[in-house]
């Protein structure tokens, strides 16, 4: 049996309200843990009350012996009429601590308890009602990223993460490395032609200080070609062994081939070739005069090539050798200047 307020509050004016028996009428309600519960002043309009989901909410309200009928609506709903339950919510209770205080008790408050609630009183002379608008707040919750994805440089990439929450929550992205400072970017993060520099972990945080703000991460890997960053060259003496090494960084991991003029290396006959990662040694036991030279380290994965010189000096020649690698190459870029000057390029 479900009465309208207006009805309620027409018989509650005649005086002839009369409940026989509790019937099923759905309400709703809410209020959130920590929130403090505003008191019902029967004098005041309707109040707000913000209140967050999964807590329990007291919605007070007070009489006086002069009251003689007196209930709680929610919406259209009768939820208490006197003592007697008429809603079928389990979560719903009267709270009545001596005889003036008449107060309703939702707990595990939910989203659909939002609403307008009514305290109606009947007294001799008049009927009075207050009511309480309660807000539920829900913290914000990231239902969707990104995966984790790896891209080649260059590429477009947009980084996705939807959150819900009441008020909606808002969303920043951060790139953890090297300085986590903010980027432009909510819902999607847009990244063009990305780069090697802006490989690494983004945050996504969804926040709207109803609760901790939710967090989510992306691992983005960004593949590019090998660039040789460092080598070292050796001088030993004949019959002492010789050191090579080549660095490169690269995604996916380089690999590494070394070359004597066209010919390539391979382990045996007094050479050897160690891998470590991004870096490689060829090694060369017992130097002898044709084992001084120029060698060539080559560094390849799928997305491209780079390769570098390395010497194996005579003892005393590595910078004479050195001065003459610097005159050639000063040389070839002053015929390139000349020769565009020529050409007025």
């Amino acid at each position: 049996m479900n009465l309208a307020a207006d009805s309620l509050k027409s018989k509650l004016n005649q005086g002839t309200l009369q409940i026989t028996s509790p019937a099923s009428a759905k309400h709703g309600c809410c209020s959130p843990a920590g929130f403090p519960v505003r008191s019902v002043d029967m004098q005041r309009p309707t109040d707000n009350v913000t209140v967050r989901q999964g807590d329990t909410a007291v919605i007070r309200c007070y009489v006086d012996d002069r009251v003689s009928r007196v209930a709680w609506l929610n919406r259209s709903n009768i939820i208490f009429a006197g003592r007697d339950k008429w809603s079928l919510d389990p979560r719903v209770e009267l709270v009545t601590k001596g005889q003036l205080e008449y107060s309703l008790r939702i707990q595990k408050v939910d989203v659909y308890d939002e609403g307008q609630y009514t305290c109606s009183i009947q007294t001799k002379e008049l009927s009075l009602t207050s009511q309480v608008f309660l807000i539920v707040q829900v913290p914000a919750n990231i239902y969707k990223v990104s995966e984790d994805i790896t891209i080649n440089e260059g590429s477009n990439v947009t980084l996705t993460c939807l959150a819900s929450g009441r008020p909606d929550p808002m969303i920043t992205w951060r790139l953890l490395n090297p300085s986590a400072e903010p980027l432009d970017g909510e819902e999607y993060l847009d990244i063009s032609g990305i780069t090697r520099t802006q490989a690494g972990r983004y945050e996504c945080k969804a926040s709207n200080d109803v609760a901790s703000p939710d967090v989510k991460y992306v691992n983005v890997i960004v593949n590019y070609a090998p660039f040789i960053k460092d080598t070292k060259s050796s001088d030993p003496q004949v019959g002492r062994m010789g050191v090579l090494q080549c660095e490169a960084s690269a995604i996916p991991k380089p690999e590494f081939k070394w070359y004597r003029d066209d010919k390539r290396l391979s382990n045996g006959q007094g050479i050897s070739i160690q891998m470590m990662g991004s870096r490689t040694l060829l090694l060369v036991s017992n130097v002898t005069e044709e084992d001084y030279g120029n060698y060539t380290c080559v560094a390849t994965n799928r997305l491209g090539i780079h390769n570098a010189s390395v010497f194996l000096y005579r003892p005393g020649t590595a910078n004479n050798i050195s001065g003459a690698v610097a005159v050639s190459q000063s040389l070839w870029l002053f015929l390139g200047s000349l020769t565009c000057l020529l050409l007025k390029c």
